[in-house]
């Protein structure tokens, strides 16, 4: 294996890895509290903390419609004793490339997290410091009075912040080619406050945004049309943006720890609203209104 440098840097919050200004390609900056959770392996690789759902998912995508949508997938692999998924490192063919994270559907947690809570309901107090932090207002007045709230309240509350629940995305954070990181992005929720972000990641260019919408769209073509999408629920999964000075852009479906799949009988549409037992986690909604808001930063023609 290469060495590799790796860096935990607090100030930025998102999943993915995002580049240094590297003396060697396979140097990286690992942004956010996943310490240990990826390394970069040999030839173009990137090796990620083995998760067995995810590994599950990436063997039936690799047989699926979807296949150029994603990292391909080489298997697992031991390190330090330690299993991991091999793939693809999206970032080798770019030119110190600027990264984006956006975390896709209308929910991040999945139906049986929720039903989990329900069954064994623990006020925390932990969660009521952080909804305190973000918005002192948000606890009702017995939840101040125990200074703690139940997690399926945490959990729904906490998707009401960001665009979630209003657009079916929301912004994990970004790193331009410079180095300037953007991550708070707890609060974006309009349309109107995405297209500005979005406008600072590519610095107003309009071939950027061209080479992303030509993208997402063919996605969403082969995602009506993909059985592996049909059939999971696919929650926590991001779509990762990368494009660089060349002009060079590109866009894939990330991170698939928490997708499930579905009973035989059920199948999603991914637009439907969820309600609890639908399963119905609203990524094609949030790629839908993703497409119209990239499309609104384009001139008239």
């Amino acid at each position: 294996m290469q060495n590799s440098t790796w860096k935990n840097h607090k100030s930025c919050g998102t999943t993915s890895l995002l580049p240094m200004t590297p003396k060697k390609p396979q140097q990286w900056l690992q942004v956010v509290g996943h310490a240990g959770s990826f390394h970069v392996g040999d030839y173009g690789t990137l090796l990620k903390r083995f998760c067995e759902g995810e590994q599950q998912c990436y063997l039936r995508l690799m047989e699926d419609t979807l296949k150029p949508f994603v990292p391909a997938y080489h298997g697992v692999v031991q390190r330090d004793e330690q299993d991991y998924n091999m793939m693809d490192n999206l970032l080798t063919h770019f030119n110190t490339p600027a990264v984006m994270d956006c975390k896709m559907g209308s929910r991040t947690y999945l139906e049986r997290e929720l039903l989990l809570a329900k069954e064994r309901p623990q006020p925390r107090n932990d969660m009521y410091e952080k909804m305190v932090a973000v918005d002192p207002e948000a606890p009702t007045v017995q939840e101040r009075t125990q200074q703690a709230v139940l997690k399926t309240r945490y959990m729904q509350w906490r998707e009401t912040l960001s665009s979630t629940t209003s657009l079916g995305f929301r912004i994990e954070g970004f790193r331009k080619s410079n180095e300037e990181c953007h991550t708070n992005f707890k609060r974006t929720k309009s349309r109107d406050q995405v297209m500005a972000a979005f406008n600072n990641f590519v610095e107003s260019n309009t071939h950027i945004v061209w080479g992303y919408l030509r993208r997402l769209k063919e996605l969403r073509q082969v995602l009506e049309e993909s059985v592996f999408f049909r059939t999971h629920e696919v929650v926590g999964s991001s779509l990762l943006f990368l494009h660089d000075w060349k002009g060079r852009t590109g866009v894939w479906m990330i991170d698939f720890g928490k997708t499930a799949a579905l009973p035989a009988h059920l199948s999603l549409d991914h637009r439907t609203p969820w309600v609890e037992g639908n399963r119905e986690d609203g990524y094609l909604w949030g790629l839908d209104n993703l497409i119209d808001i990239l499309s609104n930063m384009l001139p008239l023609t």
